[in-house]
């Protein structure tokens, strides 16, 4: 019996026009916004969506089923973290069988791997009668008797916080709501500092001091932020002297710090923000170490018992081809975590004798970072290596010595790295400029110029996209697909002018190089000309969002993950979460030269009459960074103005946000889904 034919619903037009520098954009979906999400209307509407896409995609369920199912067979039933060390104790957390979340325990040090564990929190437990669930923090007093915990349930990035009595397994009544992930405790054991979020814009900026035993509403303001460009966070420094407060804007930053030792401690300025000056603290030996871009924009490395600037000591240059990222600091040595030609590095420092020594990897891209160094007083250093062909594997190394232990490697079932082939390269902009390429495929199933490529981009913030191993990424790669990641200006790969390359007036460089990229990988046979998918989240579905509309004849499908599209309406809004915070990133619309440039850009603005490609665009209804109407309102412009019959699915998660669904196994059915779409157009079975 032949199948009915399914027509996708179209979303009301009501008429809202908004002005702004004389100029008048009709946003005819304006009314898909609803800050309450319960409006019956739009949620009909979102529900409506859902189930056209499930009405579309209902020839491929049991294919669906089969690449869900074959996506948790490639996890352990059951699974522990390499245990570390902290303060007297041994900490890891468990997956049990079949268990959607952890289960975090601790041991004293001395049983030394004995088999037994104190079950911190169970996490399957806390998650319990909701849909969502995120751990944000899990903090242990100095005297190891209380555990402070961050939760949202929500999937807002909105924690509530609760404290526990280890020693006698009980919840106190101590609870904070509405803040960001951290909690940082000072050194007596009874007082800790907490960040809240404003309650409309979701801003972190505040730092609250509160007393065990207290109800929240006596809690000690200790420091808020004025400035609402700025992202205020906490942390404790190394020598565990002191509580920071850490301010950054996306180009500008400053720290104060709070004596750890004082429970009434007034927050003391380390260096005074300047624009432009961005730097990280942390403290150590009786010394502050500062990474800052005083010297250069690829940061350098300095420390000093002093904040005068003219007594900082230079540990690592600023260099212009190497970025300093990260440092990790010990007792004796400093490892310095930078990235060179977009690949990550290790560079360990001697502190005694300035000795350095760079570690050596072998495959053409991976990433390598450092992980649960907790005891400064020692010599081996952890660290996790991963490439597109090599599970992630934790590795020890003794940095007096150079021994290094394999401690575990990711389980993946049913893989074998001989079958997949990784390569690095690089591809020429139409202005000249080398943008960087990280690729991989299976062996047997590559025929120069016939496969289906899938080209990921993200390209902002100055985040590098690293070549990293996926699990999911196999099901793609089996089934015959090559899989790239366009390192684009605007991410962080080749440093901070990389960065700038791709941002403000100089965004349209991400797109360009974008598209340049999925040109040059055709012609060199990577890919078939008629199979070539993009693929982008977030910021990265702003970018696919625009090629789409800048080139839609040379992409068969486009992937677009809870996408920023619609940039200059959420930018003009100062009430939504993020907006005056991403200003110093994509421009000031309110500022008339920054408003042309964004809307000359703007993938919800620039929707025209045209022939587009596949499409897929997922959203989550609590999504605190991309509110979800802005992939909904570009999906009804779309249904509305494009010339051609080809896909256009709209999925919306009505119980999550940005991250998609928190369960270990959850999160698979959307990547199903997802992956499904692809595969189905590759293989002719949707289109």
């Amino acid at each position: 019996m032949a199948r009915s034919p399914v027509f996708p619903p179209r979303a009301a037009k009501r008429p809202h026009l908004l002005t702004q520098h004389g100029d008048v954009r009709n946003d005819d979906y304006f009314w898909l916004r609803d800050d309450s999400r319960q409006s019956p209307e739009v949620l009909g509407y979102l529900r409506a969506e859902n189930d056209y896409c499930m009405q579309t995609m209902a020839p491929l369920e049991q294919f669906q089923q089969a690449l869900y199912d074959e996506m948790v067979a490639r996890l352990p039933k059951k699974e522990s973290s390499v245990p570390w060390q902290r303060n007297g104790y041994r900490y890891r957390q468990c997956f049990d069988e079949n268990a959607e979340y952890p289960v975090w325990q601790r041991q004293p040090a001395e049983l030394n791997n004995g088999d037994e564990w104190q079950v911190l929190l169970d996490c399957n437990n806390r998650a319990q009668g909701g849909a969502y669930y995120d751990l944000g923090a899990l903090s242990i007093s100095p005297d190891n008797r209380l555990m402070a915990v961050t939760e949202d349930r929500v999937s807002r990035r909105q924690y509530q916080l609760h404290v526990k009595d280890l020693a006698n397994d009980i919840w106190l009544n101590d609870t904070v709501t509405d803040l960001s992930g951290s909690v940082v405790w000072a050194n007596d054991s009874a007082t800790f500092y907490y960040v809240k979020k404003h309650s409309v814009t979701l801003l972190p900026y505040q730092v609250w001091r509160h007393r065990l035993g207290d109800a929240a509403e006596n809690d000690e303001l200790v420091y808020q932020e004025e400035d609402n460009r700025f992202y205020v966070g906490i942390y404790k420094s190394r020598s565990t002297e002191f509580v920071i407060i850490a301010l950054h804007s996306t180009s500008t930053s400053e720290a104060w710090l709070l004596d750890a030792n004082d429970a009434s401690a007034v927050p003391q300025c380390f260096l005074e923000r300047e624009a432009q000056h961005e730097y990280d603290l942390d403290h150590f030996q009786a010394q502050f170490w500062v990474r800052s871009n005083r010297d250069g924009k690829n940061f350098g490395l300095y420390c000093s018992p002093e904040t005068n600037q003219d007594k900082w000591a230079v540990v690592q240059a600023a260099s212009h081809t190497v970025m300093v990222e990260d440092f990790t600091l010990f007792t004796h040595w400093v490892v310095i975590e930078e990235r060179e030609n977009g690949l990550a590095q290790l560079r360990l420092v001697d502190s005694r004798n300035g000795r350095q020594q760079r570690l050596v990897f072998d495959d053409p891209a991976w990433v390598v970072w450092t992980s649960n160094n907790h005891e400064p007083d020692n010599e081996w250093l952890r660290y996790v290596y991963t490439s597109m062909t090599r599970p992630q594997t934790v590795f020890e190394m003794n940095m007096r010595t150079g021994e290094r232990r394999l401690l575990k490697q990711q389980e993946v079932f049913g893989f074998d790295s001989q079958h997949y082939q990784s390569d690095r390269i690089w591809i020429d902009a139409r202005d000249g400029v080398k943008v960087p390429v990280s690729l991989v495929w299976r062996k047997d199933k590559f025929t120069t110029g016939q496969n289906p490529l899938l080209v990921y981009g993200y390209g902002a913030y100055g985040e590098s996209i690293d070549a990293d191993f996926s699990t999911t990424r196999l099901s793609l790669l089996d089934r015959g697909f090559v899989y790239a990641i366009a390192h684009v200006r605007g991410g962080g790969e080749l440093g901070q002018s990389w960065y700038e390359q791709g941002k403000l007036s100089h965004k349209p460089n991400t797109f360009n190089d974008f598209i340049d990229v999925c040109e040059a990988l055709l012609a060199r046979g990577l890919g078939a000309p008629d199979q070539l998918y993009a693929m982008g989240g977030s910021a990265g579905g702003l970018l696919v969002g625009a090629v789409a509309n800048l080139r839609p004849e040379l992409f068969r499908g486009v992937l677009a993950q809870v996408p920023f599209v619609d940039v200059v309406t959420t930018m003009l809004d100062e009430s939504l979460p993020l907006t005056t915070g991403e200003y110093e990133e994509w421009g000031d619309p309110h500022i008339l030269e920054d408003y042309w440039a964004i809307k000359a850009w703007s993938p919800y603005d620039q929707v025209t009459p045209q022939v587009y490609p596949h499409m897929m665009v997922t959203t989550g209804l609590h999504d605190s960074q991309v509110q979800y109407w802005e992939p909904a309102k570009w999906v009804a412009r779309l249904r509305e103005l494009k010339t051609d019959d080809h896909l256009l699915l709209l999925w919306t998660d009505l119980d999550t946000g940005h991250g998609g669904k928190s369960g270990r196994y959850q999160y698979y059915d959307t990547v199903a889904l997802e992956c499904a779409f692809l595969i189905g157009l590759a293989e002719q079975r949707l289109g």
